[in-house]
């Protein structure tokens, strides 16, 4: 057992290096999403829908340690905020993109306070 927490512990490591930088970049594609769009605007998104997919399995992956003792991060809100992006996504309007990408970027910061919190214990 404590070799899985070991290596929980090093994969949050690994995803509190990327979550400062990804949060910055969603709040740079909110606003390429609403109005300011770029040449680059649709690669720079999937870079960001690929880093938030990475976080996500890391998040699943470790989630008895993020939450063990209380509930840290709440699954079922960020699923709902997930699910809604992806609609978003679905539709193509830019400005839907944009309002579920700022749900998200809460989730994402906590996600990473949490990572945080848990790997210096």
């Amino acid at each position: 057992m404590e070799k899985k927490i070991v290596e929980q512990k090093e994969a949050l490591e690994t995803l509190i290096e990327f979550n400062d930088r990804l949060v910055k970049n969603m709040n740079i594609i909110i606003k390429e999403l609403s109005g300011a769009r770029m040449d680059d605007t649709d690669a720079f998104l999937k870079g960001i829908i690929d880093a938030m997919n990475w976080e996500i399995a890391v998040m699943n992956g470790t989630f008895s340690l993020l939450n063990d003792g209380e509930e840290r991060v709440h699954k079922e809100e960020f699923n709902e905020k997930i699910i809604a992006f992806g609609k978003a996504i679905e539709s193509k309007d830019d400005s839907k993109m944009a309002d579920a990408i700022k749900q998200l970027i809460p989730e994402f910061e906590n996600l990473g306070e949490v990572a945080r919190l848990v790997t210096r214990k």
